[in-house]
């Protein structure tokens, strides 16, 4: 019997059998890369603003690079994890994710009061993240079943927003917009929960988990500001 506990931890109902020290090491970790993994997103967007190298990537063409790029990194986080390069791959990607955002920042940007709506979509995002870090830790009921659930409704998101690439429809971006921000802060609580119950025992996978939800929450209340917000008066 070494340290690590072997029976059911009463504290949290859970039979994960990661002890109290550990789930808390992998969540403060977790908690540090994901401030850090926000910069290069910053320099991304900074870099993509300022060259209008994104400027062109609209429609397919656009899509295509974003969805090649992001599971391809997804992939490279996913093998070198465990290893000293998981870190420089996951900033190597929240760099990349920064990028592909800069046209929509730019957009924004283009508003009289771009600035401030960038601002708002930020502070949104803090909000929601603070507000779903707290829930993680007073509920005690086992969340496991809403993932399922959640990555359902992902998939048909993201089956939706390859469709409307090409209708280019506003009211089912601004739909789409909604449903992204509730499921994705779903997707919040259930990571969050995941690292607090001891279920998520690597601090590289789990911020990435948490990065994407912030990003698609960010990137939704961005848009949704944007298309009802944004003044050029």
């Amino acid at each position: 019997m070494n340290d690590r506990v072997h029976a059911i931890d009463q504290s949290s109902g859970l039979g994960y059998g990661v002890s109290a020290a550990e789930r808390n090491k992998v969540l403060r970790n977790t908690y540090w890369l994901l401030a850090l993994s926000l910069l290069p997103t910053v320099f991304g967007a900074w870099v993509g603003v300022t060259t209008g190298i994104t400027a062109s990537l609209g429609g397919g063409l656009g899509l295509m690079v974003f969805l090649g790029g992001a599971f391809g990194f997804m992939f490279a986080i996913e093998k070198t994890k465990n290893s000293a390069a998981g870190v420089p791959v996951l900033l190597g990607f929240t760099f990349f994710m920064g990028l592909m955002l800069s046209r929509m920042i730019a957009m924004v940007l283009g508003f009289k009061n771009g600035t401030d709506l960038i601002m708002m979509a930020f502070g949104g995002t803090a909000g929601v993240f603070f507000l779903m870090a707290s829930l993680s830790t007073v509920i005690k009921r086992d969340l496991s079943g809403m993932g399922k659930w959640l990555t359902v409704g992902a998939v048909v998101l993201l089956v939706a927003g390859i469709i409307n690439v090409f209708v280019g429809s506003t009211a089912g971006m601004l739909a789409m917009s909604v449903l992204a921000i509730l499921i994705f802060s779903g997707f919040m609580l259930f990571d969050l929960k995941r690292i607090v119950d001891g279920g998520e025992t690597n601090y590289i996978s789990a911020t990435l988990s948490l990065y994407l939800s912030i990003y698609n929450v960010f990137q939704s209340l961005l848009l949704l500001l944007g298309i009802g917000g944004g003044s050029n008066d």
